[in-house]
């Protein structure tokens, strides 16, 4: 290469990088670069009844309907109904905070219990197998509390 190919190779990389350079207000649209996860609309698609009921938000995470109990700890229990328009979410699940409560209950059709684990601290979800409530379902019941308890309360 002749010096006057190398003064234009060295002048295109320099233009190049003072217009990445200059442009910084781009940053968020280049393809390596992902913006943060939007917070969830919060939605009311069930009645929730129960102490502190309130404080359970409720949003979608894609199609399944996520009921914020990260709050919640020692021991506790709400009630879910459906609104008399929609009927029940195609999934349901609860976010948790581990170390806060041991395991989750629910009860409607059938009845589960979901262990959490006492180490972590950030909130976890945790979705409802197929199966614990159908289209019938009148309510259901989520309890929490300390690991080892059956029947938390």
């Amino acid at each position: 290469m002749d010096c006057k190919g190398g003064a234009v190779l060295a002048g295109a990389v320099l233009a190049g990088a003072a217009l990445v350079a200059g442009c910084r207000h781009l940053g968020p649209h280049w393809p390596w670069q992902h913006r943060p996860a939007a917070a969830s609309a919060p939605v009311h698609a069930l009645d929730i009844s129960g102490p502190g009921a309130d404080a359970f938000a409720q949003s979608w995470k894609r199609n399944t309907l996520l009921i914020d109990l990260s709050a919640a700890s020692g021991s506790g229990s709400i009630t879910l109904r459906p609104l008399p328009d929609s009927g029940w979410p195609m999934r349901l699940a609860f976010k948790v905070t581990p170390g806060a409560i041991g395991v989750l209950e629910a009860r409607a059709a059938q009845r589960v219990s979901l262990p959490i684990s006492s180490t972590g601290g950030k909130p976890v979800d945790l979705e409802l197998p197929p199966g614990v409530y159908s289209l019938r379902s009148p309510e259901m019941t989520v309890s929490w509390g300390q690991a080892g308890l059956t029947g938390a309360q």
